[in-house]
């Protein structure tokens, strides 16, 4: 892998080449996933969350711990000292509150959930018995209350997880288009598809731009902050091409229904928008000498300098190997490059819902950007100076990936952020928090324990609640200290003693080299109810490889795993292979132009493994499941690799890469499209097929056209190949319907278990 950073630095350009190597061992991380809901409480499990009240300055808070058999209790913390203890004596206020309403009350079932401190948290307030009331906690004298309390308890963010940054993208200073000027002495507007600007003294409107046509027409208007240069964007449009659904079964009855909408493909022609300024005042046009901005659904947006003298914005290349800060001269027009970079593979510009992070950040006090990159091979942060066209730091590096930004503090010139990967001794996929300045110095680590974190500050982000856990190992939750990362104190430990009772058991995570013989390819183990280790089992595998993000879960959830198939006497395996996201840029580079790979060969070692580790692990009858790209991925398997996978379940399935989404397609596969979509399409390959295969497909898909399955059913009959089917009317991706799951296990347990199908088949969700 070659990648190329281009900056200016004063008029000198400035090359940095980074030789990767050949796919090395490295680290790999799971997606941000948040606390389960306060008021979603599973039976036997205790202590899951912790939902902070702060009070006293934010120096304390309290909450309640809801227990067995409805026993609850609740919680006071002293920050400052690092205290823990009971918010009040509850078997006084039981007591007390009874004597006072006449009702008897027990301490561990008290009859509020809600309570707040008051006089300095000499007292609290709580509502019962339909009235409010006040606890004197040095007497313990109950008494009405005419004060008011909230009934409800709020569910606060935890951290900012899963979000973008507080300041993300082309925000700070970019403007929204608008007609009038910031001096509001002009209004622009577009007529016959030009541009024309009115003066408000005198009333006088003048054309600016004469080469407006049809479907060549201007819009996008940005003025410049002084209000002497309005920006404008001449647009051709792209094809509108169309996907078309049938809607056999249409609620009302009655003729089928043509469901049409706009739909582009790889290769489909995008609109083009070329860059135009004008002189207001002198009435002069001038077109910046660079190639017109090219995208399917984005549009450039302006982001201007603070003394208004150029102005920038973003541009990827078609096919997503060249990115692009580009910066124009207001006044002249002179285009050069803030940011460029280049790859011999991909940088992951679209499809980023699972990035967690906006590539440019733009900063408001100065002209400077904090630029997420891959160009050592890590995901990383840079300082750039947009006035000198040049890099100034970067701020974090090493073996590991930023995971995302939390937040950006000017002031301070702090950056708050997620990453996994750095602490070595951890699965690199686990979330870890940090905090370091924007010279790279004073790195501080935020959390410390060994499992995947979410945090959540304080109001006055003095403090932080960090809760983490493991799938096999339940949340903790500590108090610690922003400034340094300090432990204050443990808070609680969850409480699985009754879910473990009840027959509940952890995946096992089973990690082994991938197919380099050096990279960590980490997954999870589901075993059977009832398990027998004298057995031999089946083994089914859940399968998605979309290179958008990583897949094995990695939190704690009371809920059992893959339940529906367990049951029915499978081993159930979900793992990461190479190509997908969250790791080294050579561990993801493996998908380039290559999707047909989805890690299988990472996978194969991955189960051969297993099989020689266990022998109850039965590696001759394997067979995998998924929905979408796993679609496509689980009929790859029995076509690609059916020397090895025995059934497949494809679930909607984006069989060719050249009859999905061009946005997905394109950031992954390349353009313009070549042979690679060739060699990678199911449909293409169909008379590969060596397995058992059923294939599912909703007739109302609006994210993978159905027509995908119907041409590798059409390729597969005219190869003579025999397999399933099952349409489903009226459903969308997915194709969710009772039948559909009792399809997917019927299907292996005929193949893969060689017995009937049972009668009626529990009807669940496969995670």
């Amino acid at each position: 892998m070659t990648v190329t950073v281009r900056v200016k630095s004063i008029g000198v350009a400035l090359s940095l080449v980074i030789l990767g190597t050949s796919l090395a061992a490295d680290a790999r991380q799971a997606s941000p996933q948040r606390r389960p809901s306060q008021s979603r409480r599973v039976e036997g499990y205790y202590k899951g969350r912790i939902t902070p009240h702060w009070f006293d300055e934010n120096r304390r808070f309290w909450y309640r711990n809801d227990l067995s058999g409805g026993v609850k209790e609740f919680i006071r913390i002293d920050a400052e000292q690092g205290t823990r203890g009971p918010a009040f004596d509850h078997a006084r206020l039981a007591a007390a509150l009874s004597e006072a309403s006449r009702t008897e009350y027990q301490a561990d079932r008290l009859p509020f959930d809600i309570i707040e401190f008051v006089d300095d948290g000499k007292a609290i307030l709580f509502n019962a018995a339909d009235r409010t009331w006040k606890c004197d906690l040095g007497t313990y004298a109950v008494s009405p209350s005419d004060a008011t309390i909230s009934t409800t308890e709020e569910t606060p963010a935890f951290g900012t997880r899963g979000r973008r940054s507080q300041r993300g993208g082309q925000m700070g200073r970019r403007r929204d288009p608008s007609p009038e000027s910031p001096d509001g002495k002009w209004t622009a507007s577009i007529q016959d598809y030009n541009v024309f600007v009115r003066s408000q003294d005198p009333n006088q409107e003048v054309r600016l731009s004469t080469d407006g046509v049809e479907n060549n027409a201007y819009d996008l208007l940005s003025w410049s902050p002084d209000s002497s240069v309005l920006v404008a964007w001449r647009i051709e449009p792209g094809d509108r091409k169309e996907v078309h659904l049938v809607q056999s079964s249409p609620p009302g009855g009655g003729r089928a229904v043509l469901r049409t909408r706009p739909y582009a493909l790889p290769g489909d022609k995008f609109p083009f928008y070329e860059l135009n300024l004008f002189d207001v005042a002198a009435g002069k046009q001038v077109k910046p000498n660079i190639e017109r901005f090219e995208h399917e659904w984005e549009r450039p947006q302006v982001h201007w300098s603070r003394d208004g003298s150029f102005f920038t914005y973003q541009q990827e290349d078609r096919g997503h190997q060249r990115f692009r800060v580009v910066k124009v001269d207001a006044h002249t027009g002179a285009v050069s490059n803030v940011i460029e970079e280049k790859t011999e593979t991909f940088i992951w510009t679209a499809h980023t819902e699972n990035l967690g992070l906006s590539l440019v950040n733009w900063l408001e006090k100065t002209d400077e950007i904090l630029y997420v990159s891959e160009m050592d091979g890590w995901r990383h942060l840079y300082l750039v100076d947009a006035g000198q066209e040049r890099i100034v730091t970067q701020i974090t590096k090493g073996p590991w990936v930023l995971r995302g930004i939390d937040r950006i503090d000017e002031d301070t010139r702090q950056i708050w952020f997620n990453a996994s990967g750095k602490n070595p001794d951890h699965d690199p996929y686990f979330v870890h928090y940090y905090r370091v300045h924007f010279d790279g110095a004073g790195l501080v680590a935020l959390t410390e324990g060994n499992g995947h974190h979410s945090i959540e500050y304080s109001p006055d982000r003095k403090y932080l609640i960090d809760t983490y856990s493991r799938v096999d190992t339940p949340p903790g939750h500590e108090l610690r200290r922003v400034s340094d990362g300090t432990r204050i104190c443990e808070l609680e430990k969850a409480d699985i003693t009754e879910l473990i009772a009840g027959g509940w058991v952890a995946p096992e995570v089973f990690v082994v080299k991938g197919r380099d013989g050096k990279t960590d390819i980490w997954g999870i183990i589901c075993r059977p109810k009832n398990f027998d280790p004298d057995k031999k089992y089946p083994i089914l595998e859940s399968i998605y490889a979309g290179p958008q993000a990583a897949y094995v879960p990695k939190s704690f959830s009371p809920m059992p795993h893959f339940s529906s198939l367990t049951d029915l006497g499978f081993v159930v395996v979900q793992m990461d292979g190479m190509g997908t996201a969250f790791r080294s840029k050579a561990f993801h580079d493996v998908c380039w132009h290559n999707l047909k790979d989805a890690g299988f060969a990472d996978r194969i070692l991955w189960h051969k493994a297993a099989a020689a580790r266990y022998p109850w692990y039965d590696i001759s009858r394997i067979g995998l499941y998924g929905t979408s790209a796993g679609g496509q991925n689980a009929a790859g398997a029995v076509l690609f690799h059916s020397d090895f996978y025995k059934a497949a379940v494809a679930n909607c399935g984006c069989h060719d890469n050249r009859m999905d989404k061009a946005s997905w397609n394109e950031q992954w596969m390349g353009y313009p499209v070549g042979p690679q979509y060739s060699e990678c399409s199911n449909i293409d390959n169909a008379a590969r097929l060596g397995a058992h295969l059923l294939l599912i497909v909703g007739e109302m898909d609006t994210n993978v056209p159905p027509e995908s399955t119907m041409r590798f059913v059409d390729a597969l009959i005219r190869a003579e190949k025999d397999f399933e089917m099952l349409v489903v009317p009226n459903a969308d991706h997915g194709a969710a319907s009772p039948v559909t799951q009792r399809r997917l296990q019927d299907f292996f347990v005929r193949h893969l278990r060689d017995v009937a199908p049972p009668a009626a088949t529990a009807v669940d969700h496969c995670p």
